[in-house]
């Protein structure tokens, strides 16, 4: 008799930025593996038009904003039921410039969506997880965030919190029943974001990993679906590369 293994029959998944690119890739595989998805992007539109392929549930949602997070928490609680998966993945890129060249709005604006919005969506979260002993939380940061991409440094910076973020928060839980926390740091990913990004710094990006080419959001999908399964109970507080082999440590 044939085991299906990470299976999420019957858990309730919330995806950030879920209306295109990674998070589109994500939600299609949790949906594939069982769960019902709840898309949450600033894109209405796209979060709608994502979720009714998937037969789930569309959110327009300001990940930076408080009062945004919250109000779709409530939503998709009252609509799907209580939290066991959350990805944080809604990002930007930023302004692509040396740091004299920044503005205080240039970090501020990259802060607020790739690092406070992962703040406020555990925080929203983490109350289910509690109660039921039972959670999944993963993180989307970057390689950036390991190694400093030049004329990249609020991101870099951001995704380097989100990766201490991870780390903390997973200890706090870490006692308190089968709840886990963890994030991953892909490299150079072939994704609409890549559009804003100058061609000598995608070619620099490429260029440091050993496999010579760009990652799939599919690739990203499939290491997101083993560490948001059951099967993933002892591993948390940790941050699992997908880089191509481009990551050092």
């Amino acid at each position: 008799m044939s085991q299906a293994y990470f299976k999420l029959d019957g858990q309730i998944a919330v995806v950030t930025g879920g209306g295109q690119g990674i998070g589109e890739a994500i939600a299609r595989r949790l949906h594939a593996a069982g769960a019902q998805v709840a898309i949450l992007d600033l894109n209405e539109q796209s979060a709608k038009s994502v979720a009714q392929s998937i037969g789930g549930l569309g959110v327009q949602c300001d990940v930076a904003s408080a009062v945004s997070v919250d109000h779709a928490i409530r939503e998709v609680r009252g609509k799907l039921g209580k939290l066991s998966i959350v990805v944080n993945n809604a990002g930007i890129l930023g302004k692509t410039a040396n740091l004299w060249e920044l503005e205080e709005s240039d970090l501020d604006a990259v802060y607020a969506t790739n690092l406070k919005s992962v703040f406020l969506m555990c925080r929203a979260v983490i109350g289910d997880m509690l109660e039921t002993g039972y959670g999944r939380i993963l993180n989307v940061a970057s390689i950036s965030g390991k190694e400093g991409v030049p004329r990249l440094m609020p991101y870099s910076s951001m995704k380097a919190a989100v990766i201490a973020l991870t780390k903390a928060f997973a200890k706090e839980v870490a006692s308190r029943g089968d709840i886990t926390v963890n994030s991953i740091a892909p490299a150079v990913i072939h994704t609409k974001i890549l559009d804003t990004m100058p061609q000598n710094t995608i070619d620099y990006l490429v260029g440091k990993v050993p496999m010579g080419r760009q990652g799939k959001v599919e690739e990203v999908a499939a290491l997101v679906h083993y560490l948001v399964s059951r099967e993933a109970s002892f591993t948390t507080a940790q941050c699992y590369d997908i880089s191509g082999g481009r990551a050092t440590y």
